[in-house]
């Protein structure tokens, strides 16, 4: 493998043109190749090797002792730990030797890892809990991550693309700076090989036999963390490696006994992980030429690759959540439960205020009389072109948030998941790689084509996640996960053709994809205002059905409710609403989760009133979250999409430590 990818290139070479470049041999008029392999396609090669190995081993490592199947530097949060602090550090123009970086993005991704054990660990603790909380994490971390690296475009210039993971190197000195760190990492592993085969047998046995299982725990982790910084130092975070070696290396020790023991277990994972990394190269530049491949981050196919296997171990899986914890979660207020209908009235009060102020801030500060004056075209041509770009935004924002809510309001009551978001379940994501795919394909700027295409991604998503559910009973934390992994090959292909297609615009493209109202037009509101009425006519009819469905599947076939028929024509408003919300406004996540928890919360199960005081305060939040973004750092913008990611991953945090306590 590692011959065929130096074969690969702009230049053609032989296998004995390459072996004689390699040993110093090649001369004449050839002798400009000695310089392409050796200046070039080695270090790439070298720079694979090394980050497939590190991974491997890490996420070998974190299995171990986790003792979870799932667990890696990507669901464990590691892996954006370290990015995000390495960014940070490019964006305050921070210059640092190689050597430095690795240490920043060591403490990055153990910080990270700290954070993501210390939430998950518990005597309720349960392998998919572990890894629901560090996706969660990690997407709060890309949501800051991305913050930076719109904020500060050309200190960070060239970091989206190597966020993806990405083995162009400019020389073969940084590989070779970090290689010492990574053989060190080694050395200290198969030295305390013994110890991790003692935790393998469980706290209480691991005492027993003499072994300090915490002490050990945060060694082990340690070594798993310098190694995941010695990737993303080098490459960046390339995805899902360190969980694909290991679970790849488990399914061979049926046939090889002797990889029970961890030290030849994670010795193989690192064999493992350069292959899958290599490999991963390699089909790239096969399918895309040299000259392309190159330029396309090597991560977007591991990322593919992982989140299949991502998705297929969470079937599996334990979750340790109870079934019905949507209905025994609390529910209503007094008030809210008393009068529902004024409550709804004071939110719409609210949303109209938020409104109104959404519409005098931003970069340019407004009084109410400039707005009068545009009404009655009495305003100054400021004012009125202000204005003419400042109100289709708002009502995109008023708009995406409402639909977005409702959505996630109806994917809560028919999963009976109180996890269930949009964003989260991958549905959001997908609806985006379909309306990118459009564009990239077709060329076309169709806004109805591009509705087309996103409602297409959306709805194959929604079949995959329902379908699987159908079949294998998968548990509402299993659907989740299921979605992340949804998520993050969605969003791995949209960076593909981005990158491939249009390399020089991705600051546009990231905050699309951020969630932004940015160049928001009336047009562009025309879908979300159709799927908002006619999905509020459907909703409005089967409301007292989805209270029903949200308790069981025996009651409502008891009153005479076709559950099957009801939940398909719910879930296809909701994927109406999600590609509606998403071509408008892009991908914003965790706003389906907070809006329909926050109506349950203030009014109570009765669909009837918590549908519309959902989309109220989707709305609502959406809103304030425009007028922020367009506002604190004026000229500049916050995509809203980014500060409902900050908020809302500090919510699912709290959901999931509040699930376990019931």
């Amino acid at each position: 493998m590692s011959l065929l990818h130096l074969l690969q290139g702009t230049s053609e070479l032989s296998p004995a043109e390459v072996w004689q470049a390699l040993t110093g041999t090649l001369t004449g008029s050839t002798a400009e190749a000695s310089a392409v392999i050796i200046d070039a396609r080695l270090p790439r090669l070298f720079a694979g090797l090394a980050v497939g190995a590190a991974l491997g081993l890490s996420g070998g490592i974190l299995q171990s002792i986790t003792r979870n199947s799932l667990a890696s530097p990507d669901t464990l949060g590691v892996n954006a730990g370290a990015y995000f602090a390495l960014t940070a550090v490019a964006a305050f123009g921070v210059s640092l030797p190689f050597i430095s970086s690795a240490g920043v993005a060591f403490a990055g991704g153990l910080l990270a890892a700290g954070l993501v054990i210390g939430l998950s660990t518990g005597p309720h603790s349960s392998p998919i809990r572990m890894v629901l909380a560090g996706s969660v994490i990690a997407l709060g971390l890309a949501a800051v991550t991305s913050m930076l690296l719109l904020f500060f475009p050309w200190q960070t210039q060239g970091l989206f693309a190597w966020g993806a993971g990405s083995l162009s190197q400019a020389g073969i000195q940084g590989v070779t700076t970090l290689l010492p760190v990574l053989a060190c990492a080694t050395a200290a592993l198969l030295l305390f090989g013994r110890r991790l085969d003692a935790l393998q047998l469980g706290d209480d046995a691991a005492t027993s036999l003499g072994v300090r299982v915490r002490a050990w725990q945060a060694v082990f982790l340690v070594i798993a963390v310098v190694c995941t910084a010695v990737a993303v130092t080098i490459a960046g975070p390339v995805g899902f490696v360190g969980l694909c070696a290991p679970a790849l290396t488990r399914l061979l020790v049926g046939f090889f006994p002797g990889l029970t023991r961890q030290r030849s277990l994670i010795v193989v994972s690192a064999l493992l992980g350069a292959f899958l990394v290599i490999g991963a190269d390699v089909l790239m530049r096969a399918l895309l030429g040299s000259q392309q491949g190159v330029s396309v981050p090597t991560g977007v196919v591991t990322s593919i690759i992982g989140a299949v296997f991502l998705a297929a171990l969470a079937c599996t899986a334990r979750s340790g959540f109870d079934s019905d914890s949507l209905v025994t979660m609390r529910a209503g207020t007094g008030f809210g439960l008393r009068h529902p209908v004024l409550l709804i009235t004071i939110c719409t009060g609210l949303l109209m205020a938020a409104i109104a102020g959404s519409v005098l801030v931003g970069d340019a500060m407004l009084l109410g009389g400039d707005v009068v004056n545009w009404l009655t075209h009495q305003a100054s041509v400021r004012i009125e072109i202000i204005l003419e770009t400042r109100v289709p935004r708002v009502f995109a924002a008023v708009l995406g948030g409402l639909s977005l809510a409702l959505a996630g309001a109806i994917l809560q009551g028919v999963t009976r998941n109180p996890l269930a978001d949009p964003g989260v379940l991958g549905i959001s994501a997908a609806a985006a790689t379909g309306a990118v795919a459009v564009i990239v394909i077709t060329g076309t700027t169709s806004f109805w084509a591009i509705l087309c295409a996103a409602l297409t991604g959306a709805s194959a998503v929604g079949l995959v996640l329902f379908g699987i559910s159908a079949r294998t009973g998968l548990d509402h934390a299993r659907m989740v996960l299921a979605g992340i992994s949804i998520s993050a090959a969605a969003t791995a292909l949209t960076t593909l053709m981005l990158v491939h297609t249009d390399p020089w615009n991705q600051t546009k493209a990231m905050t699309w994809l951020a969630g932004s109202t940015y160049g928001a037009t009336a047009v562009e509101c025309l879908p979300m205002i159709i799927a908002i009425v006619v999905t509020g006519s459907v909703l409005a009819a089967v409301s007292r059905d989805l209270d029903l469905v949200q308790m069981d599947d025996t009651t409502p076939q008891v009153l005479g409710v076709h559950v099957g028929r009801t939940r398909s024509v719910l879930v296809a408003c909701a994927l109406v609403l999600v590609a509606a919300a998403t071509i408008s406004v892009g991908t914003i996540a965790f706003l389906g989760l907070v809006a329909p928890h926050a109506a349950r919360l203030l009014i109570g199960r009765t669909h009837r009133y918590l549908l519309p005081l959902a989309g109220l305060l989707g709305a609502l939040l959406l809103t304030i979250a425009d007028a922020i973004g367009r506002t604190v750092i004026a000229p500049s913008q916050i995509p809203a999409g980014l500060i409902t990611a900050v908020i809302g991953c500090p919510y699912f945090i709290w959901l999931l430590w509040r699930m376990r306590r019931s």
